[in-house]
C-alpha cells in the first residue's frame, strides 16, 4: 500500500514536473533568437505584428498562442519594442500591451533649414516627413510665424530621445520647453545689453558657429569680430552666408568646398557679401555655445579673419588691411597646393 502511495506521488511529481517545464518554457523562457527592434503601428492587424516579431522569435507558434491567450490583437499599442535575449512570449506581449517600448536617439545637427531636419528625424518616426512638415507648420503659424522654417532658433544641435510615435506637437514640445528654459532671466538681460534682436543673436550665432566649424575656443572672438563690422557699418562679408545663399537656390543638393569670386553676387538676403547688416535669419540650426557667444562676445579689434592652413579649423585675426592680405594670400596658396576648388 505504501509502495502504491509512494508511486503516485512520484508521478504526479514527474507529470507535474513535467507540464510545469512545458508552462515556463510556453510563457517565461527565452524565445529570442535575436536582439532586434519591433516596429507595431498604430493601425497594425495581428498578422503584422506576427510577421514583425517573426524574425526574433525562436518559436512563432508559441509567441503566437500566447499573444492570443493574452489578446494582443485587441489590446496592443503601437511603438518601437526592444526584443532581446531572455525575454520569453509572456514578457513580450505584456511589454507590447503596456506599451513599454524603447526610445530612440536623434542627432540635430547644423541643419541648413528645418525641412532638412525633419527629412532627417522622421525615418526614426512612425509619421512620414509631409505629416511632420503640415504639422509644424500649423505650430509655426499658431506662434505667428509664416511656416516650421521660422521655428529654427527653437532647435539647438544635440542628440534627443524620443519614442518612434512620438507626434510633431510632442516633438516640437521638447524643444519649445528647452528654448525657453535657455532664456533664462540672465541671457535676457545680456539680450538686452547687445542691442540685438533675438533673430539678429541667432543669425549670427549661426555664422559664428560655421565660421568655427562648431569648436567652441574660436566663438567668441569670431563674435566679437562680426558685431565690429556690424557697428562700424561694414559687410559682414561671411562665406558661410553666401554658400547658404546657393544651398537655398539648389535646395541644398549642391556641395561648395570653396567660395569663388562668381560666388559673391547670388542674390539673397542672406548673403552678406551682397548685403549690409544682418541677415534675416539663422544659416543653420544652432548649439547652445554659439548663441553664448554672441552674447558674451569677446571685445576686440579684430575686422579681419582668415582660415589658417598650417591649423586646419582655426583663424588668423587682425585689425590690419595688410596684414590680413597676407594672410589671405597664404591661403589661397595652400587651397590651390591642395587643388580645393
Amino acid at each position: 500500500m505504501k509502495k502504491a502511495i509512494l508511486f503516485i506521488i512520484l508521478l504526479v511529481f514527474v507529470v507535474g514536473g513535467f507540464f510545469g517545464v512545458r508552462f515556463y518554457k510556453k510563457y517565461y523562457g527565452n524565445n529570442i533568437k535575436n536582439d532586434g527592434y519591433v516596429l507595431i503601428p498604430h493601425k497594425a492587424s495581428f498578422k503584422q505584428i506576427l510577421d514583425s516579431a517573426a524574425k526574433y522569435v525562436d518559436n512563432q507558434e508559441s509567441f503566437e498562442a500566447v499573444a492570443k491567450e493574452k489578446d494582443l490583437a485587441q489590446y496592443f499599442k503601437a511603438g518601437r519594442y526592444h526584443f532581446q535575449k531572455g525575454l520569453g512570449n509572456a514578457n513580450l506581449v505584456n511589454m507590447i500591451k503596456a506599451g513599454n517600448q524603447s526610445e530612440n536617439s536623434f542627432r540635430i545637427g547644423d541643419f541648413g533649414d528645418v525641412y532638412q531636419m525633419i527629412g532627417k528625424v522622421s525615418k526614426k518616426t512612425e509619421l512620414d516627413s509631409l505629416k511632420f512638415v503640415n504639422d509644424l507648420n500649423a505650430i509655426a503659424t499658431e506662434k505667428g510665424y509664416n511656416n516650421a522654417e521660422d521655428l529654427k532658433k527653437y532647435f539647438f544641435i544635440d542628440t534627443y530621445n524620443f519614442f518612434w510615435t512620438v507626434t510633431p506637437e510632442e516633438f516640437f514640445k521638447k524643444f519649445d520647453d528647452q528654448y525657453n528654459e535657455f532664456w533664462n532671466s540672465e541671457r535676457k538681460a545680456k539680450e538686452q545689453q547687445s542691442g540685438l534682436t533675438r533673430d539678429q543673436i541667432y543669425a549670427l550665432a549661426s555664422i559664428v558657429y560655421k565660421e568655427s566649424g562648431g569648436k567652441k575656443d574660436e566663438q567668441k572672438t569670431i563674435a566679437g569680430l562680426y558685431l565690429n563690422r556690424y557697428r562700424k557699418g561694414m559687410k559682414l562679408q561671411s562665406d558661410p552666408t553666401v554658400i547658404y545663399a546657393i544651398n537655398k537656390q539648389t535646395n541644398f543638393k549642391e556641395q561648395i568646398k570653396r567660395v569663388f569670386y562668381k560666388h559673391l553676387s547670388t542674390p539673397s538676403p542672406y548673403n552678406t557679401y551682397a548685403n549690409k547688416g544682418i541677415p534675416p535669419g539663422p544659416i543653420c540650426i544652432v548649439d547652445k555655445n554659439s548663441v553664448d557667444a554672441v552674447l558674451n562676445a569677446e571685445s576686440n579689434n579684430y575686422i579681419y579673419m582668415c582660415a589658417d592652413p598650417s591649423r586646419p579649423g582655426y583663424h588668423k585675426f587682425t585689425d590690419n588691411a595688410e596684414e590680413h592680405a597676407i594672410n589671405a594670400k597664404a591661403y589661397q596658396d595652400w587651397l590651390n597646393s591642395n587643388n580645393i576648388k
